[in-house]
């Protein structure tokens, strides 16, 4: 019982950051269902919705709720996704990314493979864990009541940049995305490596 109200208490606290750091924006909050055999992983997982407004021109799904998935010491994390559109399958893609999270801990730096393009028509199938830099540190750094989340941004990427990444490190590949300056929402962005 405690856990589900520390996590209640938290997913809330984690509301309240978004709305204050998106205001003036559209949002809304889904229950999101990881379905049978999965939602005991992230049980509490919801999807805020954040439509274009004053702070952003494009959408932004972020989760709350896998900050007790995988949380230590009272430290967490949680995910955003920018996106050109309002679509479903943003909310499905950060699920995806949530119950991966809950086994393999993600953190800043990491990356995992989608196994399909994250819109069709896009070379991007692989998501990394990145600063928000879109959004910087007010949205990045989110207090709670027992503890701290910090909201991280899954950034579409290709197998090419994760490839180049490897090879010469994640600063590296950052700097490629400066040089070339990407537009993160575009689905059909060409890849930097």
């Amino acid at each position: 019982m405690f856990e589900s109200q520390r996590s209640q208490r938290s997913i809330a606290s984690i509301e309240a950051h978004v709305r204050g750091f998106f205001t003036g924006h559209t949002i809304t909050v889904d229950d999101y269902d990881l379905g049978p055999g999965r939602r005991e992983a992230v049980p509490d997982l919801r999807i805020l919705t954040v439509s274009p407004g004053p702070r952003a021109d494009s959408w932004a799904y972020i989760t709350a709720g896998c900050w007790s998935a995988a949380e230590a010491g009272g430290h967490g994390l949680e995910f955003l996704l920018t996106a050109p559109v309002r679509d479903e399958r943003f909310a499905d893609l950060l699920a995806m990314t949530g119950y991966y999270h809950a086994d393999h801990h993600l953190d800043l730096e990491h990356s995992l493979p989608i196994g399909e393009p994250w819109l069709p028509g896009s070379h991007c199938d692989h998501l990394l864990i990145s600063l928000p830099y879109l959004h910087g540190p007010g949205l990045e750094h989110c207090p709670l009541p027992d503890g701290h989340a910090r909201i991280l941004w899954v950034l579409p990427v290709t197998a090419a940049e994760m490839a180049y990444r490897r090879e010469h490190g994640h600063e590296a590949l950052e700097q490629l995305f400066d040089e070339q300056a990407i537009v993160p929402t575009d689905p059909r962005r060409p890849s930097v490596a």
